[in-house]
């Protein structure tokens, strides 16, 4: 399994769906784990724009091996680097 910084930040991310903020707009983040973590999948749709951003990560495989959907690896990096979960109300709450 590897530990680089893009991997300990997508796995740092909760499952299910969020907001953040990457480079000042907003999007809707969906991540999912499957396969007992031997599958991470993440698409992401800036709410301004049809901007998206989406990959599947197999960190098992080669040390690990992202297969951006129709993209550069560096958007999604960039992405998951750099996003910041915007916490909910509930959240703020506790």
């Amino acid at each position: 399994m590897n530990h680089t910084e893009f991997y300990k930040k997508l796995l740092a991310l909760p499952n299910g769906a969020h907001d953040v903020l990457f480079k000042g707009e907003r999007y809707l983040l969906r991540k999912e784990t499957l396969l007992k973590g031997k599958l991470i999948k993440i698409y992401a749709q800036e709410l301004s724009s049809t901007n998206i951003v989406s990959g599947n990560y197999y960190p098992t495989m080669k040390g690990g091996m992202l297969k951006p959907c129709e993209m550069s690896d560096e958007k999604v990096i960039d992405f998951v680097l750099n996003s910041t979960i915007i916490p909910s109300i509930k959240e703020e709450e506790k």
